[in-house]
C-alpha cells in the first residue's frame, strides 16, 4: 500500500496569519528541542479547536476514554464525532489513535488517510503511520512516514530513534 501525501485541499488546516499555525510551523522548524515541545502543545491546541462545543465535548470523551484504555467507548464517541464533524481532522487522528489501541490497524489507517487528507501537516498522524508500518514489518513506507514527520516536526519524540533503527537495519540488509 503507497503512503499518499499532502492530499489536502487548498485551504485545509493552513490557517496563517500573525499566532496562526503558518507561523507556528514555521517556529517549529527553527526551534530547539524545548521550545519545540511547547510549539507542539500550541499547534495540538490549534488542532483541537473544533468551533463547534458539541464536537469539542465528543472529543474529549473520546480522548478521556482513550486515556482509560477504553479503546470501543472512545471509538464510539469519536465516530459520532466524525459523523456530527466530517471536516474535523482531528476527530478522524483521534479515532485513528482509539483503533491503534484496539490493534485495529486497517480502520486506524484508513482514519490516517482521512486526516492527511484534511491536514497534511498533521506529524502525529505521520509518526503514527510509521509506528504501524514498522509493527506490520514495512520498513521501508515506515520510514517513509517517520521522514515526512520530521520533516515537520525536526524534535518529534521518538522518530529520530525510529528512523536511526530502520537505516540501521536496512544497511544491515545490504551487506
Amino acid at each position: 500500500m503507497p503512503i499518499v501525501l499532502g492530499l489536502a485541499p487548498a485551504g485545509a488546516q493552513t490557517a496563517g496569519g500573525p499566532g496562526g499555525l503558518d507561523e507556528l510551523f514555521a517556529r517549529l522548524k527553527e526551534a530547539d528541542e524545548a521550545a519545540a515541545q511547547r510549539i507542539e502543545r500550541q499547534i495540538f491546541t490549534e488542532w483541537s479547536k473544533s468551533g463547534s462545543p458539541s464536537a469539542d465535548l465528543l472529543l474529549e470523551r473520546g480522548r478521556k476514554a482513550l486515556a482509560a484504555g477504553d479503546s470501543r467507548t472512545a471509538i464510539d464517541h469519536l465516530t459520532a464525532l466524525i459523523d456530527h464533524a466530517p471536516d474535523f481532522a482531528e476527530g478522524w487522528n483521534a479515532r485513528a489513535t482509539a483503533y491503534f489501541q484496539a490493534g485495529l490497524f486497517g480502520p486506524s489507517m484508513a482514519d490516517i488517510a482521512h486526516v492527511l487528507t484534511l491536514n497534511p501537516r498533521h506529524f502525529g498522524a505521520l509518526a503514527g503511520l510509521g509506528t504501524m508500518l514498522e509493527q506490520m514489518d514495512r520498513p521501508k513506507p515506515a520510514l517513509e512516514a517517520y521522514r515526512a514527520a520530521l520533516a515537520i516536526h525536526p524534535h518529534l519524540d521518538g522518530v529520530e530513534q525510529a528512523v536511526e533503527r530502520l537505516e540501521a537495519k536496512a544497511a544491515g540488509q545490504e551487506l
